[in-house]
């Protein structure tokens, strides 16, 4: 019998790829960090010798979830600035408090929280565009958590960096730095058009080029952004990225509420993919991303939860959910959005849109062990007809039991291992009363 690090027994497998639907009598071998083989579990026991073996006979075993757009230490922000629309929201609340504590120590507590948070909802990686990136990448390897760093930025003076140069030159530090680092990777991330002048579009347009990293980018998040794009350059913002050459596989367009049909075929000629954050776009009232045309025309539409400062919870299960029924709203279709894509837009989704779907996003031999065990024993999922409508309409992230990245178990049976979870909470209090006082 061969040795291995852990054989997983639940009583359902979603492998997501080839397609996505649930298979019983499955184990999952993981060795080394990488998933080893999905096969029969008496096969498996023939078979192996595992150091740890995991039966969940409730359970479904998935992906971890992909959150394809977060802004992590935000979390801080929770409950800051709700109730109000997306400009006033950026300047009379996020913005002065980040002008007043802008800093490494607010990015760590933060992004700190964040990772609690997402992790023991089944969230296994995250894309994140915030300053501070570095920190940010700092706290997911402590924890042990996949992320996507975001080498921001803007043309506009901030804590970070006081210039796009500087914005640049930091990014690129960064990126270099994180060759050793098995879990993180980097993306450009220029904040949005109307923040991001052209030639610094133009510069990031080529070093993505040349480093083959994603670009991830705020793109038609409100009508009101495109209107006044429209105002000042006579085109829509859109058409402005198609002529600098931005609109290509690399471009990941966040929210893309205000999409005209020219442009949904655009982004599927070009094969670029679009994040989808229902949460956050029906709280501000920014408008929907037609999900149902732009699957329909070929566009690749992953999942994000945005910040907590505008969704209030990094949640996942809640943006499938959403997905699946505005999308269906939108569409005028109770067939769009069905369960099986919703599921595909949290996971495999995801890490096609970050440039990852070699490594996460699926349950195929040879990638990263990045999986999730979800209990469905409750009352609240009986009688339990079909796992994966269950999983999408009506699981939540409290029915996550089991975390692993890379074949570490990071939350075991609801318990998270590596992180200080008093210490997390103390220093979100702290920042709490600190936050309160930017808004009296």
């Amino acid at each position: 019998m061969q040795p291995i690090d852990a054989l997983i027994c639940p009583r359902w497998i979603v492998r997501v790829e080839p397609k996505v639907h649930a298979e019983e009598g499955l184990a999952l071998a993981i060795n080394g960090g990488r998933i080893l083989e999905v096969l029969p579990v008496a096969e498996a026991e023939r078979r192996f010798a595992p150091a740890a073996r995991h039966d969940r006979p409730n359970h479904v075993l998935m992906p971890g979830l992909v959150n394809a757009h977060c802004h992590a230490p935000m979390t801080l922000m929770r409950g800051l600035a709700d109730d109000m629309p997306l400009e006033q929201w950026l300047r009379e609340r996020i913005w002065p408090a980040e002008s007043r504590w802008m800093g490494p120590e607010l990015v760590a507590d933060g992004t700190r929280l964040a990772v609690a948070e997402m992790l023991a909802g089944g969230i296994t990686c995250f894309s994140d565009m915030y300053f501070y990136p570095d920190v940010v990448g700092e706290v997911a390897a402590e924890a042990g958590m996949r992320a996507v760093l975001g080498m921001i930025a803007l043309d506009l003076p901030t804590a970070w960096a006081a210039d796009a140069d500087e914005y640049l030159r930091k990014g690129l530090e960064l990126h270099d730095r994180l060759r050793s680092e098995p879990l993180l990777t980097a993306a450009f991330a220029p904040h949005a058009p109307y923040t991001v002048k052209d030639a610094t579009l133009n510069r990031i347009r080529l070093l993505a080029d040349e480093l083959e990293v994603p670009i991830h980018m705020h793109v038609h998040e409100t009508a009101a952004e495109v209107a006044e794009a429209v105002a000042l350059t006579g085109r829509r913002p859109l058409r402005r990225l198609e002529a600098l050459g931005l609109v290509t596989p690399a471009l990941i367009g966040v929210h893309a509420t205000q999409l005209e049909p020219a442009e949904i075929d655009m982004l599927a000629n070009a094969g670029a993919s679009v994040v989808h954050c229902p949460r956050s776009n029906l709280k501000l009232a920014s408008g929907m991303c037609p999900v149902a045309a732009l699957q329909k025309a070929g566009v690749n539409v992953a999942l994000g939860t945005d910040g907590a400062a505008s969704n209030n919870r990094l949640d996942l299960w809640a943006e499938m959910q959403t997905a699946a029924l505005v999308g269906k709203f939108v569409a005028s279709d109770a067939t769009a959005v069905a369960a099986t894509e919703a599921l595909a837009m949290a996971t495999i989704n995801g890490a096609r849109a970050l440039n990852l779907a070699d490594e996460i996003g699926s349950l195929v031999r040879g990638k990263a062990a990045d999986v999730i065990c979800v209990d469905l024993s409750g009352v609240e999922h009986q009688p339990l007809l079909d796992p994966l409508s269950e999983l999408v309409y009506a699981a939540s992230r409290h029915d996550v039991t089991d975390v692993w990245v890379a074949g570490e178990h990071l939350i075991t049976r609801r318990e998270a291992v590596r992180l200080d979870l008093p210490a997390i909470t103390a220093a979100a209090g702290r920042w709490g009363q600190r936050l309160r006082g930017t808004t009296e």
